[in-house]
């Protein structure tokens, strides 16, 4: 009977709470550091996962010196610059976005994270076309490279193909993460069409923009070590 009693008033006491208060939190203050220390813990691993292509990129630039200047010639270095341009601006607009979240402007809320969603669609765009342009002339990895100009016996210092592999995997994977920010983009606009955010509960919003801006710091390591090598 008392337990009947306990569960009837913890249900009481919990309905005075906000919808977007866990029942398994005590106030708002603890959920969003909770959240943001998920979130954190997650940019760790992704950094991790990060790491090791980028200590693969390393170790070939190490072995294969003269293609990796060579081959590097090879990438549009003026729409590698326009990408970075873009994300940049798409990282701004997400900030704003979360401003507007703490302060509870609905409507600047929902346009900076439309106006993120069309900066990434904007960088996958210009990336498309500059696989499209390498996939006509041959700069592709592994077996399937057939560049004539870059084309030769691979040795200790030749071998253009490995440079297009890590090329791949790395601007591929990245640009796979940059799909999955348009994803959680827009389903935080969704939620803010509903007007589930406000100074209070936006930590979903900051959450998701500390995601964006990981994507654009990879991103910025990405175009010098990729596109400007010397």
């Amino acid at each position: 009977m008392s337990t009947s009693v306990e569960n009837e008033s913890s249900e009481a006491a919990h309905g005075d709470q906000p919808w977007y208060l866990a029942h398994h939190f005590h106030d708002m203050g603890q959920q969003n550091a909770a959240t943001k220390f998920g979130m954190w813990l997650f940019l760790v691993q992704e950094t991790l996962f990060f790491a090791g292509l980028f200590m693969a990129y390393i170790a070939f630039r190490w072995l294969y010196p003269d293609t990796w200047l060579q081959a590097a010639e090879q990438l549009d270095k003026t729409m590698g610059g326009v990408n970075t341009v873009v994300l940049l601006a798409s990282s701004l607009t997400m900030a704003l976005a979360v401003r507007a979240a703490q302060t509870d402007d609905q409507k600047k809320l929902q346009i900076w994270l439309l106006a993120t969603i069309g900066g990434a669609f904007g960088f996958l765009v210009i990336k498309f076309i500059e696989y499209s342009h390498k996939l006509h002339v041959g700069l592709l990895p592994g077996k399937w490279f057939s560049a004539g100009e870059l084309t030769g016996e691979p040795s200790a210092t030749f071998a253009p193909q490995i440079f297009f592999s890590i090329y791949f995997m790395m601007t591929g994977v990245h640009g796979l993460h940059v799909v999955i920010g348009i994803g959680v983009i827009f389903w935080i606009y969704l939620r803010a069409r509903r007007g589930d955010f406000n100074p209070e509960n936006y930590s979903a919003v900051e959450n998701v923009g500390l995601y964006w801006h990981l994507v654009d710091l990879i991103w910025i390591f990405l175009f010098p070590l990729l596109y400007l090598v010397r």
